[in-house]
Parts: structure tokens; sequence; C-alpha cells
């Protein structure tokens, strides 16, 4: 872990005790395997995005991250320090680093509070000594950087489109000067417009204030143009990893491929010209997750052997990480 480095995951594992419906009180409870063994590093003024489909323990990552949901296993270290032993007052000096963007933008904002309240509220619990005055100008000076107008700083949510409501989202996570900000699909419920404006916005945002993002999608297109690292999940596991450009190009992991080969290409020659493949099968149960790789289930290359051990990370190139046997030698081919 290098002096860069700001948030080192390390294994991460998270489980939870689910009970059957219907079970008597006495039937022991199943283990759903949300996240087995996710590590990462992010360095100070990365950009690293997070894709993968529903269920593959994307969200479940950020909210151990920032501890509001327990971690089962595993280390999550912030500058070095693991925060899984951290104290109370620990942790509350963490949660002021450390902000986050939510999915729904109007579901994340109180109804009842005017959005000068909703952006200065972190402030207010974290630093309720900050005179008015202060607090005031914070609000109106990150208001005008997320471009809100000073006289909406009045109105109520359900006054505002979905994207203003992002940009308070994104103001109110602002508010303390955080070193990361972890935006867990912010702009899958907008529109396709409004979702370039928000993805510039936190772009500009990251730039001008050196700022560490980790930033959640299932679209793999709406991911590559602000990360600088793209991490892909499945089922609670790490499929692959690389820089944006090299994972676009050169995707090595059976799964990876198919999420590049479902992004549509703007030309209509080439997009009609090129092979669709469609994964088959259903995602299976974290309840009951495969043996070996959970992938194997539904990859179109998968052999006996891949049932028989969880597979190791395999160095493709600098940076470039494929946790599949089967194409590993492929990818160094491929990058030699």
């Amino acid at each position: 872990m290098s002096d860069s480095t700001l948030l080192m995951v390390d294994d991460l594992q998270v489980t939870f005790d689910v009970r059957p419906r219907g079970a008597w009180p006495w039937t022991p409870s199943l283990k759903l395997h949300a996240v087995g063994g996710v590590s990462f590093e992010l360095e100070k003024g990365e950009t690293l995005g997070i894709v993968g489909e529903s269920g593959s323990g994307k969200s479940t990552v950020a909210r151990a991250i920032i501890n509001t949901i327990p971690a089962s296993g595993g280390r999550i270290l912030w500058k070095g320090q693991n925060l899984l032993s951290m104290g109370p007052a620990e942790r509350r000096r963490h949660r002021q680093a450390a902000q986050m963007v939510f999915q729904d933008p109007l579901a994340a904002l109180n109804p009842r509070m005017k959005v000068g309240e909703i952006i200065a509220e972190p402030l207010t619990t974290h630093a309720p000594d900050t005179p008015k005055a202060e607090v005031k100008r914070r609000v109106g000076e990150l208001m005008e950087r997320v471009g809100l107008l000073p006289n909406q700083i009045n109105r109520y949510p359900h006054e505002f489109s979905g994207g203003q409501c992002q940009r308070i989202g994104i103001a109110r996570a602002l508010i303390l000067n955080p070193e990361l900000v972890i935006c867990d699909e912010p702009v899958s419920a907008l529109d396709v417009s409004v979702q370039a404006q928000v993805i510039n916005l936190l772009s500009e945002l990251q730039r001008d204030l050196g700022i560490s993002l980790i930033f959640i999608a299932h679209d793999l297109s709406v991911v590559k143009h602000i990360s600088d690292r793209i991490l892909v999940m499945y089922l609670g596991r790490v499929m692959e990893t690389a820089d944006a450009d090299t994972l676009i190009e050169r995707p090595v992991h059976p799964y990876t491929r198919s999420l590049v080969q479902a992004v549509p290409i703007p030309d209509p020659v080439v997009e009609l010209a090129r092979e669709h493949p469609v994964l088959e099968g259903d995602l299976p149960s974290p309840l009951n997750p495969p043996s070996g790789c959970v992938f194997r289930t539904r990859c179109p290359r998968a052999l006996p052997a891949c049932a028989q051990g969880r597979p190791e990370g395999q160095q493709i190139g600098p940076g470039h990480v494929s946790w599949c046997p089967v194409t590993a030698a492929e990818g160094l081919a491929v990058s030699s």
C-alpha cells in the first residue's frame, strides 16, 4: 500500500442471515453471500468504476465501505487504518471524509426539508458550531457549482426534476469537503441527455476538487466515460479489472466480453454486422452460489476444472487482472 493509496479493500466479505419464508422459529437461517472476497485499491484523485448486473454486489461493497452495513470479513483500509476496527468516534470522522450519492435522486432527499437545509444538513450535523452565515455561504457556493440557482434555496425537492434533485444530492455530498465520493448508480434513473450532464458535472468536480470517486453502474458505456480503472463484478466476485481503455478494447474474461459486446455502436452498419451473443441461463442465487468460478454456469467456455476451485487472479498486463484460467493464456498472448 503506497502513500498515494487512499482506500484499500482486501478480501471483503459480506453475508446476511436469511430465514426462509414460513420457516419454523428453530429453523436454521440461510447464508446469503452478497460479497465473496473482493479486493482493490483506490488512489488519491482516481475514479474507479464498478460495473455488473443486478445482484453482483456492487452497492453492497459501497455500503460496506461507508459502514452502513457490516462486513463479515476482510479489511477496509483508509489511509492504512482498518475501518472495521475503528471505534464510534473514528467512524464518525471517516463519514465526513467519505460521502455517498444515491441512485434515486428524489427518494434520497427529505421531502419536508428545503433545498438549503438538505445541503447544509451534513455540515450542521458534523460541525454544529459552524456560524449560520458560513453555512449559508457554503450552501450558496455549492449550489452555484452544481448548476442550481440561488433563488431555489427555499424550494422543496418535489419542485425539481430528477436531474436537479441529483445535483442537490451531489452538493450535499460535497458540503464536508470529502476525499471520497461513492456514486451508487447516480444516473440510472435519469434521461440519457441528463445522464451526460450529471457525468460531466462529476468529472469536472473530480478534476477541480481532486477528490476520488467510486462510480457504480450497470452500463459499461456510461462507466467508461468517467473512470480511470474499471472493476467488473459478478455474483459478489471480481471477474476482471484493468484501466478503462484496456478493458473496453481488450476484455479477457468471458463475462467482461459479454458486457462490452452489449454496448451499442453508433454506426448502424457496424452495429448490424457484428455479433450479439446472449448469455444463457439466469443469475444463480447468492444463497447457493456455484462452486469454483461463480460464472461457470453461464460461461460459454466453461471446463470441468472451473468447478473444482475458486480461480486465482491472472496477470494479463500492467494493472490488468482476470479471474478466469480458461482465457488467461489467451489474454497474455494478446498483451505481449
